[in-house]
């Protein structure tokens, strides 16, 4: 992948469907979240068509699914076929994986197996979806794994359109997904590399105060058009936090096309743009892994 030719990085899409027509979440949670954007009749893409989308855009993106079969009994897209697919496309596509932390040592083995055989660069977490606090020691295996593999953790912090609406919000507790729990993972893991996914209501000031103190979280603006970020974010990306700031759509929910066409209007200075495009996410995640 060359990073000069790009545009931008999208470092947060949804593989929402596998080979085998298998969707990533539950029809009730699929739907909750599909009324939750507004998403009603969006397809669902392949990854070979996420791949032909991003590069007619000269973009690539970073394409993960969640495992969170352990809470939801849903059987996860395998990453492995998310990993194959994408190493299709090389020139577009960054694959992540996901393993639910409650897999215990089959979850370690697991991720050192994605990262040294299929190429892997990152992991997702979505803690309210799967269960866990981040700072539950339960994790801690998974993120030393993690860590020492020289790969990234992206978390998703804020609510979520998951379950949204749902009884009981279909058991998702939003709890989990506060920022502030991931500080102690930054804290215990302080060369593990960490994203901060989406704009992180209603905890967006804990979000930016965990990445101005710590040195390798940064924060995605995936899941949000940019018009309605808080205005503290906005002030954040275009100063303090402008070399940790990431460029995420949440595509296929928000496509990039939205997202920029938005961001557009920001009031972020001309300089500071392709660092929150490209250039930050290209450090990260186009750096040699350990």
């Amino acid at each position: 992948m060359n990073a000069d030719e790009l545009v931008a990085i999208d470092v947060h899409t949804h593989a929402e469907v596998g080979r085998d027509g298998r969707t990533s979440l539950s029809p009730e949670l699929l739907g909750a979240s599909a009324d939750y954007f507004k998403a009603h009749g969006h397809r669902q893409p392949t990854i070979d068509e996420m791949a032909a989308y991003y590069r007619e855009r000269k973009m690539a993106a970073v394409v993960f699914t969640v495992d969170a079969e352990h809470a939801t009994g849903h059987p996860r897209i395998a990453n492995e076929e998310i990993a194959e697919d994408c190493a299709k496309h090389p020139d577009t596509l960054i694959p992540f994986a996901s393993v639910d932390p409650h897999r215990g040592r089959a979850g370690v083995r697991e991720a050192r197996r994605l990262v040294e055989h299929h190429g892997v660069r990152g992991f997702k977490f979505h803690p309210s979806l799967q269960g866990f606090a981040p700072d539950d020691r339960l994790a801690y295996p998974l993120y030393e794994a993690i860590e020492e593999l020289g790969a990234v953790a992206l978390f998703h912090t804020g609510q979520t359109g998951i379950g949204a609406r749902v009884r009981g919000g279909g058991g998702i507790r939003l709890r989990y997904s506060n920022p502030m729990l991931v500080d102690d993972v930054a804290v215990d893991f302080p060369d593990l590399r960490i994203i901060l996914a989406h704009p992180s209501f209603p905890w967006q000031d804990e979000a930016l105060a965990v990445a101005t103190h710590k040195e390798h979280v940064h924060i995605d603006l995936s899941g949000w058009s940019p018009k309605y970020f808080p205005p503290q974010l906005v002030r954040y990306a275009g100063t303090l936090l402008q070399d940790k700031v990431l460029f995420g759509s949440d595509y296929p929910v928000l496509t990039p096309d939205r997202w920029l066409a938005d961001f557009a209007t920001l009031d972020i200075k001309d300089a500071v743009r392709p660092k929150i495009l490209k250039e930050n996410a290209a450090r990260l995640l186009l750096r040699e892994q350990s």
